[in-house]
């Protein structure tokens, strides 16, 4: 699945040439996504200038207005899919589900093979969507500190794996930065949240900034279809310390990586570096 590196290279490669540029039209082929693309969205969205393109969490804003109204076109990735730029027309393929077409002839094409994406329309406030109003901290704001997660994780019980990837206490991070953040952290998967100290959720942060802002500048990881929105894979996975290294020497002191089940998803460690 797209994680935060994913969809922010997606965001940076899109802003581009989309921000100030008018929709002509939106052609849908597939409405059946995770949620239907609304049967309105297409005279909604005709005619909207992009005015800036946001991301929170793994989700993509676009800021659309006219003289008339305003609103954002959500879309989300799901499991395995990309938007492409195309500067001339390109017969579509089975996954090709929807076009947005600008005025100057580019089409940004949403491909999604398991149809698990998303793409909606927001009138109103954008934080107050269902969607969105629940989710937690963006890691790469300042607000995301090591005192934060100190506080909302005393008691807790839930491995720090885990916590992590609760997008109610901070969202964007998925299991492959997880797993790669706490081996940076020298933080064992299975440790109780409630356990860690101050001083450790300080040097946790700090590997999650640093690890989120690799991935992005590689653009992101493609390790299975994954695309930044120039077609190009990323290659962060050349990168990986732990994930996916189940038997291979740790990079760091040779032990063996280890690899355990934790709410039915892979965990990646080294039993020496991380305790």
């Amino acid at each position: 699945m797209p994680e935060l590196p994913e969809v922010e290279t997606t965001r940076r490669g899109l802003l581009p040439h989309l921000k100030g540029q008018k929709i002509r039209a939106l052609i849908v082929r597939e409405k059946r996504l995770r949620w239907l693309v609304p049967d309105f969205l297409p005279e909604r969205i005709s005619g909207k200038t992009v005015l800036d393109i946001a991301r929170r969490g793994k989700y993509l804003l676009f800021d659309c207005r006219d003289g008339k109204e305003s609103g954002h076109l959500l879309i989300h990735l799901g499991m395995s899919g990309s938007l492409r730029i195309l500067d001339r027309p390109v017969q579509p393929g089975k996954h090709d589900h929807v076009d947005i077409v600008l005025e100057n002839g580019v089409h940004i094409r949403l491909t999604d093979p398991r149809r698990f994406g998303a793409m909606l329309w927001i009138d109103g406030a954008v934080d107050a969507h269902p969607l969105l109003e629940g989710l937690g901290l963006e890691p790469l704001s300042d607000a995301f500190t090591g005192d934060y997660l100190f506080e909302v994780s005393r008691g807790k019980k839930v491995p720090i794996k885990q916590f992590l990837m609760n997008s109610h206490i901070v969202t964007g991070i998925g299991n492959i930065y997880a797993n790669e953040a706490l081996y940076h952290a020298g933080i064992h998967p299975k440790r109780a949240a409630g356990r860690l100290s101050l001083q450790r959720y300080t040097r946790l942060v700090q590997s999650i900034r640093e690890t989120l802002n690799r991935a992005i500048e590689a653009g992101g990881s493609s390790i299975r279809d994954f695309v930044g929105s120039n077609g190009e894979a990323g290659y962060f996975q050349l990168d990986y310390w732990v994930y996916g290294r189940d038997g291979l020497p740790c990079r760091r002191c040779s032990a063996p990586i280890h690899s355990l089940r934790q709410g039915q998803r892979s965990s990646f460690y080294c039993p020496r570096c991380q305790r």
